[in-house]
């Protein structure tokens, strides 16, 4: 199967746009949480992630809080005050999406599904080699795909030597995957690696292989929406820098 994987969104409903049409015809959808969060369009995007087919969908911290979980001391003064605006502006039939979703770990086919990583699904970043190789001993599946970082990256446990690499990787160029792997496909909606395009997968479960991708999108757009919802100069910034 064909499946689109994506993560990150953070209200960024021209970059889904952009993701979902760029990606074309799939017959999954995995969608890896933070639906909410930093950008001025929760209700548009969180409609659009309830009518796609064949979802598969996790909580992110932004979204956790939102819906009450997570108090919004646990972020900084910019993040929390998009999320004071979210959780004013979000229709009730959105919040209970939101709450009839789950932040835990999902396998789905050969694949483990999660947030933030397998040891702490809401919180933990994986960042780097280190991260990872304290992760893969939490789940059992030959990969499993993260996000939360906001960085397009791949990580490989060689078990014979127990070592773990970063895999390079190119936008485009598809891989033929191999255990054991922990892969992010990147932020939709606000990349943090210094390429502001929009970041997703195909991740294809039959021939075994994850092309990560990259697509442009009206940037302007969404900084004219962030300062008219008076959201924080920040976030308007930072999307057009990609970090």
């Amino acid at each position: 199967m064909r499946i689109l994987v994506i993560s990150d969104i953070h209200a960024n409903y021209t970059a889904l746009e952009a993701v979902l049409k760029d990606a074309g015809e799939v017959d999954e959808t995995w969608c890896l949480g933070d639906m909410v969060g930093y950008g001025p369009d929760p209700n548009a995007v969180v409609e659009e992630i309830r009518e796609i087919k064949n979802l598969t969908c996790l909580l992110g911290n932004h979204d956790v809080a939102v819906i009450g979980k997570i108090p919004f001391e646990a972020f900084n003064g910019d993040a929390r005050r998009t999320l004071e605006y979210h959780e004013r502006v979000l229709t009730a039939s959105n919040m209970d999406f939101l709450r009839s979703l789950t932040s835990n770990l999902k396998v789905r086919e050969d694949a483990s599904l999660v947030h933030g990583s397998p040891r702490d699904s809401v919180w933990e970043y994986i960042l780097n080699t280190l991260s990872a190789r304290l992760n893969f001993d939490h789940f059992t599946t030959p990969w499993c795909l993260v996000g939360h970082s906001h960085l397009q990256c791949m990580f490989h446990l060689d078990e014979q030597n127990d070592r773990v690499s970063l895999k390079p990787i190119r936008a485009g160029e598809r891989i033929q995957l191999q255990p054991r792997l922990i892969m992010n496909p990147g932020s939709v909606g606000q990349p943090r690696d210094r390429d502001p395009r929009s970041a997703y997968a195909i991740y294809d479960s039959e021939s075994k292989t994850w092309e990560p991708r990259r697509v442009e999108y009206n940037i302007a757009e969404v900084q004219r929406r962030i300062r008219e919802a008076g959201l924080p100069e920040k976030h308007a910034v930072r999307i057009a820098e990609g970090w």
